[in-house]
């Protein structure tokens, strides 16, 4: 290209020249039009400006009710009743009668002893008593005899007093014979060990050939009665003592209904015993070295699932809460300053709120003081919150429990009746 026409298309774009200013206006049209599309793109429903939506927790609704209050002590199973198998007659073992573990009925045969002796003894006894009857028999015949003679001034009076004397001596060799008898049909019976009870018997404690009964009652074995079961438990005096005055001032009921003496077994891997015991009894007295009173329940058991000496967990409702709330554990913050919860205000604003706890039941803490009615308590979404300033808003949607707690859920506290809470 010549050099003039460079020079003049120069000239052309100098500053205030009617192309510069052309050129300009076409620019800011473009930028304009570019803005637009960015405007258009943001997501709708968003908030002004295409910032990024608020973060949803998870929440439920605090609703008042009447709360059992469901205590859970240490406790350990016991047999209903136990009885030592011991050899009541001396003499050699010669057979043992049962299975070892297994189950046996009152009066079934479990060992045998040697009982020749006995035998013998028997015997003998029979023979005395034999010869009493005899002499009996003869003295009786003698006294009737000299009746009518004595009468009659045959006999003296002395020879008929001296027949009734004999008469009433050979009556008194006769039961003192028949008692003889009976002492060795007893010894005899002792020969076989039974069982005194039925139940479960364990091993057995001496073999074939062991000389037992011998100065002492030999221990063979031990038969316990497993259905039902005994649970032993303790609980504090000073809860006791506390639970008691809070009933008199009228923040708790006594536990009332069919189910009120009910306890439920929870066994060491968490799970609840189907089975349902009832409570006995609490004792009198106060344990002066741990400060505990003793309880006991009676659990059934069929199957024999549960054996005894087991350290189980007992749960029993003695008490109940007028106008409580229970809440998810995890919504409740405990700290030696207190126990909080985090609400979500209609505005999606959160506050903490400091409340009383009064004991938990199925995973759920019971808040006696600090909620009111309809409420939203945050359960779920701390996590997200943890990356965003102080002060943002939230989203609030109804709390779903998880799988294994949803089949069964608490009484007190309901989520909102809406949508499901997004994964």
């Amino acid at each position: 290209m010549p050099a003039s026409h460079v020079v003049a298309s120069r000239s052309m774009f100098r500053p205030g020249s009617p192309l510069t200013l052309a050129a300009t206006a076409v620019l800011l049209s473009l930028a304009l039009v570019a803005c637009g599309k960015k405007d258009a793109a943001a997501p709708a429903g968003g908030p002004p400006g295409g910032g990024m939506p608020a973060p949803e927790v998870g929440v439920v609704i605090a609703t008042p009710g009447e709360v059992g209050l469901v205590t859970e002590l240490p406790g350990r199973l016991e047999a209903t009743r136990v009885a030592q198998v011991r050899a009541r007659a001396a003499g050699i073992l010669q057979k043992r009668l049962f299975v070892e573990g297994s189950d046996v009925k009152a009066g079934q045969p479990l060992f045998r002893i040697d009982a020749s002796p006995y035998e013998a003894t028997l015997r003998s006894a029979e023979a005395t008593l034999a010869r009493a009857e005899a002499n009996a028999a003869q003295a009786k015949a003698l006294a009737d005899r000299y009746k009518p003679l004595v009468e009659a001034n045959a006999v003296s009076k002395q020879d008929y007093a001296n027949a009734i004397a004999s008469q009433k001596a050979a009556e008194a060799d006769v039961l003192a014979g028949r008692a003889s008898v009976t002492t060795a049909r007893i010894n005899l019976g002792y020969a076989t060990v039974t069982a005194p009870i039925s139940g479960r018997i364990g091993r057995a404690l001496v073999t074939e050939g062991a000389l037992v009964g011998q100065g002492e009652a030999t221990q063979l074995a031990t038969i316990q009665q497993i259905d039902p079961l005994y649970v032993n438990f303790t609980q504090s005096a000073t809860e006791v003592m506390r639970m008691r005055r809070a009933m008199a001032q009228g923040k708790l009921q006594r536990a009332s209904g069919p189910d009120a003496a009910d306890v439920r077994i929870v066994l060491e891997d968490g799970t609840e015993f189907a089975q349902r015991g009832r409570l006995l009894f609490s004792d009198l007295t106060v344990d002066a070295s741990t400060g505990q009173i003793t309880l006991r329940a009676e659990v059934p058991n069929p199957k024999g699932e549960l054996l005894p000496g087991m350290y189980v967990r007992v749960r029993t409702e003695q008490a109940q809460v007028d106008k409580a709330i229970s809440v998810p554990q995890q919504a409740v913050t405990r700290t030696d300053q207190g126990d909080t919860v985090t609400i979500v205000g209609q505005d999606g604003k959160l506050s903490k709120r400091n409340v009383k706890i009064t004991a938990g039941r199925n995973n759920r803490w019971i808040v006696t003081e600090g909620l009111k009615e309809g409420e939203q308590v945050m359960v779920d979404g701390f996590q997200k919150l943890q990356m965003l300033p102080p002060g943002t808003p939230v989203k609030a949607v109804p709390w779903q429990p998880p799988a294994t707690a949803a089949a069964a859920p608490a009484a007190g506290a309901s989520a909102p009746a809406a949508a499901p809470a997004k994964q």
